[in-house]
């Protein structure tokens, strides 16, 4: 996967500028695995069917030919979708079925998990239809899909686990 790198940072009015920024990557709909790279605590207004509550707004980057789509996903804290919240952290393997889990939102940036996307179209406030990627649903984590590599990274020299003496 790519590295993710905190761009959040004020800069000053002569700095010199180079990133033209991320082309949008429409994903086809399907399985794809995913890294969480950012987490962000908000809240949800409420409708005619939820009470307003705490939300958590995660942001999933999955790595294609064409580069890594982001695709932002809210998991709303509300009982009536606990199943989505519970789904979510199965797919990254911090809880298993049937198991309760004291939810811990603290370090999710660098988790990986697989989901399946799909595209949804909606009209913007100008009155253009667009397209977005949206997980529709969570799988639980499975090792097959996140393999080992073979060789462990010390400083950018790629070093065998023969040749590691402990």
């Amino acid at each position: 996967m790519a590295e993710f790198v905190n761009n959040n940072v004020g800069m000053d009015w002569t700095d010199t500028i180079e990133s033209d920024g991320q082309e949008f990557i429409l994903l086809p709909e399907g399985d794809y695995n995913f890294v969480v790279s950012a987490f962000e605590r908000g809240r949800f207004p409420g409708s005619a069917k939820m009470q307003a509550c705490n939300k958590a707004t995660l942001t999933l980057q999955v790595e294609t030919k064409q580069g890594v789509a982001s695709v932002r996903t809210d998991l709303i804290l509300n009982r009536l979708v606990e199943w989505r919240i519970s789904a979510f952290f199965r797919c990254i393997g911090r809880k298993k079925h049937g198991e309760r889990l004291a939810m811990n939102w603290n370090n999710l940036e660098g988790a990986k998990g697989r989901a399946h996307f799909r595209p949804r179209k909606y009209t913007d406030r100008d009155g253009n239809e667009r397209q977005t990627n949206d997980v529709d649903r969570f799988y639980d984590y499975d090792e097959k899909f996140f393999p080992v590599e073979d060789s462990a990274d010390f400083g950018g020299i790629p070093v065998s686990p023969a040749d590691i003496p402990f």
